[in-house]
């Protein structure tokens, strides 16, 4: 649609409406009150709509034709890898589209329907959410293997001070801080490392210690000089999950890709 057809039928429909809906500025218009809450709701009549055809299109087969996962990077490098296989396998008409970041950003997504589904650590807060429990991913303390190893470590005597931790927003930082609320300070926290790989590197280097998930231990300390300790008991983890929108008509899908990471994640026999 050009510019002028747009603002044709803007100006249509706040006539219609017999109200202001956008404020007109030099280069730029902006909503109005109004305009944002009669927005909001045409999201909702949208995704609803976008709803009603998924229960057309999905009433048959279940995991078949487009599904859209959203996925944090602290779970995808090393789920995806084992469950995209599972699904080409068990699923061949399924056609996954994947996105990674942070949990913030795709349940805001998810909300709007620009997600279907997302695997992220849970439980979230937001009332229009549904979310079913995969596994419990407990966490191990990583440090050099230079470095004296314990076969348990008491969270009282860690030095937080060693600590790397991921970037702000990532979830696993919050975990970790979570478990180290002594406030002991933790001076290595704010590196900026953005990927658990990089710090899993410069720990093997001797550079401090990080908390590392146990879905990573096997990718993450392949081939690098690393040392791993288990926590006394309770262990610190964090609970992953599927998370969709409670008014989406594909729980049956969700569902089933919530059985066939399960299937996917069990120990290969040998």
């Amino acid at each position: 649609m050009t510019q002028p057809a747009l603002s044709m039928q803007i100006k249509e429909l706040e006539e219609t409406l017999g109200a202001s809906l956008f404020e007109r500025r030099p280069g730029e218009a902006v909503l109005t009150p109004l305009g944002s809450e009669i927005a909001e709701q045409a999201s909702k009549i949208l995704l609803a709509a976008n709803d009603l055809a998924a229960i057309a299109k999905h009433r048959t087969k279940v995991l078949a034709g487009p599904l859209s996962l959203g996925i944090i990077p602290t779970l995808a490098p090393y789920i995806l890898p084992r469950l995209l296989n599972y699904l080409s396998k068990h699923y061949p008409a399924l056609k996954l589209e994947l996105r990674e970041a942070q949990t913030k950003a795709m349940l805001g997504e998810l909300s709007r329907g620009e997600l279907d589904l997302v695997m992220a650590a849970i439980p979230n807060e937001a009332n229009d959410l549904a979310e079913e429990h995969l596994f419990d991913d407990r966490f191990l303390l990583a440090v050099s293997s230079d470095a004296a190893s314990r076969s348990r470590v008491d969270p009282e005597t860690l030095d937080t001070g060693q600590l790397i931790l991921l970037e702000e927003g990532h979830c696993l930082r919050d975990q970790a801080l979570s478990f180290c609320s002594n406030e002991r300070g933790i001076t290595k926290a704010g590196l900026g490392a953005t990927s658990l790989s990089t710090i899993m590197q410069m720990v093997a280097n001797g550079y401090g210690a990080t908390f590392i998930p146990e879905i990573a231990v096997e990718t993450e300390t392949r081939g690098r000089k690393l040392s791993l300790s288990r926590f006394t008991a309770p262990e610190p983890s964090r609970k992953i999950g599927l998370v969709w929108r409670k008014s989406s008509p594909r729980k049956k899908d969700f569902e089933a890709f919530g059985i066939a990471v399960k299937e996917a994640l069990k120990p290969k026999r040998k």
